[in-house]
């Protein structure tokens, strides 16, 4: 019996194991999202902070890992406190689950908001064979294709990675000049334009910024809620995929309503550290077109 029960707990543990190696292996893209990017001036609001993808949220972020936060608006800039932060659910292993974190923060006067979060960098050490599937899945073709070219498919990696996330947000009808309002994180979109001054059949540019300096040839995607375009084997299909032009700035074609996301990952090799392989910033940018 106390064989059986050995093995038991052992087969247990390296279950637990295989699933904690599985979940570290996925790469978990930051976004903040609100049931509406619509609210009444003068009122009580809630973002959430998911962190998996825009759809379901896999495990909160805790706030001690978040180096900013910040709501921009006519009144000026507001850091909230550590006490605006709850966590919509006690982490479980359910595939069910949701759980996020949730800013709770107050609107003032009309116009459009920005909304920020900076997080801690983390170092990750990865196989080759889950660094190479975590490259495919968040579409980081450049580094796929240098990998390959230098002969490093195979080699496992360690990767240092930061996320930099925006939401724009329109509070009351009159619309305010904070969505121009630069951050000031390692990597940022900046919008050349106000999305709420555009609709459906517009386009909207935005420039990406590493270190306050425009990135070209930076791959970008975007997505809205109502887009579920499909490759022939299945998998899922953004609906914009493209790159910034020489001075750092991508175009978008609103094509559908809904919340939408801006997305993309600024990936190098580093040389500057002997334990460290490549350094990530993530950057999004979330906002709602009706």
């Amino acid at each position: 019996m106390r064989i059986r029960r050995r093995i038991a707990v052992t087969l247990a543990a390296l279950a637990l194991v295989t699933i904690v190696i599985a979940t570290a292996a996925r790469a978990h893209t930051l976004f903040l999202k609100l049931d509406s990017f619509f609210l009444e001036p003068n009122s009580t609001a809630t973002v959430a902070l998911y962190n998996g993808d825009f759809d379901k949220s896999e495990n909160a972020v805790a706030r001690d890992r978040m180096l900013d936060v910040s709501v921009v608006g006519p009144g000026g800039v507001v850091h909230p406190p550590e006490s605006a932060w709850t966590d919509s659910a006690v982490f479980h292993w359910s595939p069910d689950s949701v759980d996020t974190a949730l800013l709770s923060f107050e609107t003032g006067d009309p116009g459009t908001y920005l909304i920020g979060v900076s997080t801690a960098a983390r170092v990750i050490t990865l196989s080759a064979e889950d660094f190479n599937e975590y490259l495919v899945h968040d579409g980081i073709t450049d580094l796929i294709e240098q990998r390959e070219a230098a002969g490093k498919t195979g080699d496992a990696a360690t990767e240092r990675y930061s996320k930099h996330v925006k939401a724009l947000v329109q509070v009351g009808d009159a619309r305010s000049g904070e969505w121009a309002h630069e951050l000031g994180y390692p990597v940022e979109f900046m919008p050349l334009a106000n999305p709420y001054e555009l609709g459906v059949g517009d386009e909207l540019r935005v420039r990406f910024l590493r270190a306050g300096e425009s990135v070209a040839n930076q791959l970008v995607y975007a997505n809205y809620e109502g887009h579920h375009g499909h490759t022939e084997a299945g998998e899922h299909v953004e609906a914009v995929t493209t790159r910034t032009d020489g001075e750092g700035v991508a175009t978008i074609p609103l094509s559908g309503e809904g919340r939408w996301y801006v997305r993309t990952i600024h990936m190098v090799e580093t040389t500057d550290e002997a334990d460290v392989d490549y350094e990530s910033n993530w950057a999004t940018l979330t906002f709602q077109v009706r």
